[in-house]
């Protein structure tokens, strides 16, 4: 069963990991696909992957003139939105004392206020009906040394979907988050940790997990697709974690 036949669907961050794993899903269930991001050999990957059907463009999430372009693109090639994933976000490591303003201001521009922006300037083009689902992640609400900056952008999406969930759900678009723990995607390699250490850092984590592993971008994306289907039609404001049990720790 297609459950998202003849939705337009617009992934941002969708050129790697669980951006990827869930336009690929989406596109098995009938959607019209949209993905942005930032990196031209993943969005090379992501036309191959996706075929010619999708429109696959680089957008940076943190300006707010390449949303309104990527926005304009989106409403001149299908003319509305059903589906929003706004699922582009960056992570960096570092001590309280290392962290720098153009560091501090990297994240949250793309965190939080490009997540922001990206739904404002969506609005017009969605119709009575939508889901919007925003990626945020477990350290929103677990205290992980060297990722102060980055907890702080994700806690804040997770109030910003409570809000807009109570805000939105009048013009019948459901917001919603998916929470991931520990996934086996590229960003561990975008951390700024040295190349020699990631590997003992990715042990640790899965000692540390109750189920013993990382997960996989394709278990988050079947939870993105059901926050986006109907199957959730009664969900408001929730976020569904997605970590094998870790933020029970």
């Amino acid at each position: 069963m297609n459950k998202l036949n003849g939705k337009t669907v617009l992934i941002t961050g969708g050129s790697s990991g669980i951006g990827l794993a869930t336009a690929k899903l989406f596109k098995e269930q009938g959607a019209n696909l949209i993905v942005t991001g930032r990196d031209p050999r993943g969005l090379e990957q992501a036309r191959e992957e996706l075929g010619s059907d999708a429109l696959v463009i680089q957008s940076d999430a943190s300006s707010l003139v390449e949303i309104d372009s990527l926005l304009e693109q989106v409403k001149s090639r299908f003319g509305r939105l059903d589906i929003l994933f706004v699922n582009a976000g960056v992570a960096k490591a570092a001590p309280l004392e290392a962290v720098s303003e153009s560091q501090f201001d990297e994240i949250m521009d793309v965190n939080l206020k490009g997540v922001f922006f990206t739904v404002q300037k969506a609005l017009p083009l969605f119709g009575s009906t939508g889901s919007i689902i925003v990626t945020t992640s477990i350290v929103n609400q677990m205290g992980v040394p060297n990722f102060s900056v980055y907890g702080a952008s994700k806690a804040a999406l997770r109030s910003l979907v409570k809000t807009l969930g109570l805000e939105l759900i009048s013009r019948g678009i459901r917001v919603n988050a998916v929470s991931p723990g520990p996934i086996e995607t590229p960003i561990y390699s975008r951390f700024g940790l040295p190349n020699e250490i990631v590997p003992a850092v990715k042990s640790e984590i899965e000692n540390k997990s109750p189920i013993k592993r990382f997960g996989s971008s394709d278990e988050v994306a079947k939870a993105v697709l059901f926050l986006a289907s109907d199957d959730s039609s009664y969900i408001v404001g929730a976020e569904i974690v997605v970590d094998g049990g870790m933020a029970l720790l």
